[in-house]
């Protein structure tokens, strides 16, 4: 597609959708070892309303009629007994306060399940429904533009931030943690060339910065300030260069406090005779001189989820909530992946969404939503599958490639393991896809929450290699 054009699909696919999505429920029963996990919820829960628990479905049975003398009783088979238990594994210590659920995604049976109806903090996890949603509002090689306008005042300009947060002040050519990632000196020589191109023009002597694109805190309340210095999160504006980076070369790099002053400075170097730097707005109808382009959702998606990235997750966030219309601060996004993600046809259990990256644990979402849109990213449902391409891969791609991740006696999942990784101080978790032992193809949720250590890692790590060594003979005992 032409990378200049901005896709504008998703009120169509909510309208298509909006009716379905009032009415319908999600029901999946499965018969575990002769007994049934039941699952059941509604659509349209409000925006607004805390998480909680996805509800039981139970039935009311019909009237049975008086069979009559001939009739013969139906034969009953008896319920399957899968055999192969993990429960010695799911009571391991570290797990703490544990929440799992796996299905079986050909068949939709819930083999195993632990609290999987509870919506829970997710961790990074929720960079899935965070590109999720993404991938239902853009197409996969939709780009976001940075760009310059004339300004108000005679000799200025105006850097208007589009919300890309990989922008970079690196020299193009070279390649930093963004593939694909724009450059102020390629930005900053259209301008010139613009500028230069009208004699009448006087010399470029003030830049005024416009972040506005993105309103409210750039920092949520409930992440934790560390984050910042320890290079895992910037504050969140519209306009910033390197994830605000102080090495745009390092996945993790300390960052700063004043990302649009940064980029601003950064920019004013590459103009050249720049004597004024201010923040405001860009006149409205105002002439552009030059526009540098993202790299495309697929690339964003996939960054997000291989390294985890936090700065490509809350600008996929936020500019889906600008997409759909409901503004481009934290409010904004829980409405908003609320109202995208239903166009999945999944009951949305409770789930609250407060960020785009997990970071906050204050986010909610229940084991069983994430084993049924695993599964149709298993089977690369709508664009989906930028997904799937993009998860870690145990003991070989991504933060499932690490050396304390699936080692020792786990590493025989290696290759059949494809999860996003999730950490904070309370929590660890990891979901996704299993390719097991026999065949199966199962997925899974698993979470340890409460008082944990980095040891929760490998105790999660082993419950999913017994995931992967049973298989579809996985036991609900």
């Amino acid at each position: 597609m032409d990378l200049q054009t901005s896709p504008r699909g998703i009120r169509g696919v909510i309208a298509r959708h909006r009716a379905v999505a009032a009415a319908a429920a999600l029901v999946a029963v499965a018969l575990v070892g002769g007994g049934a996990v039941a699952l059941g919820a509604a659509l349209n829960d409000p925006p607004s309303a805390a998480p909680e628990p996805l509800p039981t479905e139970t039935t009311t049975p019909s009237p049975t009629p008086t069979p009559t003398p001939q009739a013969a009783a139906p034969s009953v088979p008896p319920p399957r007994v899968r055999t192969c238990s993990v429960a010695d594994l799911a009571a391991d210590p570290r797990l703490a306060n544990l929440q799992a659920q796996v299905m079986n995604a050909g068949t939709g049976e819930i083999l195993f399940d632990r609290g999987g109806l509870t919506a829970s903090r997710t961790a990074s996890v929720m960079k899935v429904l965070t590109s999720a949603a993404a991938l239902a509002v853009f197409a996969p090689d939709h780009r976001f533009a940075t760009t310059v306008v004339r300004g108000a005042e005679p000799g200025s300009v105006v850097l208007v931030g589009g919300g890309d947060l990989t922008l970079s002040r690196t020299p193009s050519g070279s390649e930093t943690v963004y593939p694909g990632a724009a450059h102020l000196d390629e930005l900053a020589r259209q301008v010139r060339a613009a500028w230069e191109a009208d004699p009448s023009n006087p010399p470029l002597t003030k830049l005024v910065l416009d972040s506005s694109l993105f309103g409210g805190e750039p920092w949520h309340a409930s992440w934790d300030p560390a984050e910042r210095e320890l290079g895992y999160m910037p504050d969140i504006t519209a306009l910033m260069v390197d994830g605000d980076r102080q090495d745009p070369y390092a996945n993790t790099s300390a960052r700063g406090t004043d990302p649009v002053g940064r980029a601003g400075e950064a920019f004013a170097a590459e103009v050249g005779g720049i004597g004024a730097i201010e923040r405001g707005v860009a006149p409205s109808g105002a002439a552009e001189l030059g526009r540098v382009w993202s790299p495309t959702v697929a690339q964003l998606v996939e960054k997000s989820l291989i390294v985890s990235d936090n700065t490509a997750a809350e600008m996929l966030a936020r500019l889906v909530a600008i997409e759909v219309g409901t503004g481009g601060t934290f409010e904004a996004i829980d409405p908003a992946m609320r109202q995208v993600l239903a166009t999945y046809g999944i009951a949305r259990g409770g789930i609250r969404v407060v960020d785009g990256s997990g970071l906050s644990p204050d986010n909610a979402v229940p084991p069983a939503y994430l084993t049924r849109l695993f599964a149709k990213i298993e089977s690369r449902e709508g664009n989906l599958g930028v997904i799937r391409d993009g998860l870690p891969v145990s003991g070989q791609k991504g933060s499932l490639s690490y050396a304390d991740r699936f080692a020792g006696d786990n590493a025989i999942a290696d290759g059949a393991v494809f999860a996003k990784t999730g950490w904070i101080t309370t929590g660890y978790t990891l979901s996704g896809i299993i390719h097991a032992q026999d065949g199966t193809t199962l997925t899974f949720a698993i979470y340890a929450l409460g008082n944990v250590t980095d040891a929760a890692k490998q105790a999660i790590d082993t419950l999913a290699t017994g995931f992967y060594r049973c298989g579809d003979e996985l036991a609900n005992t």
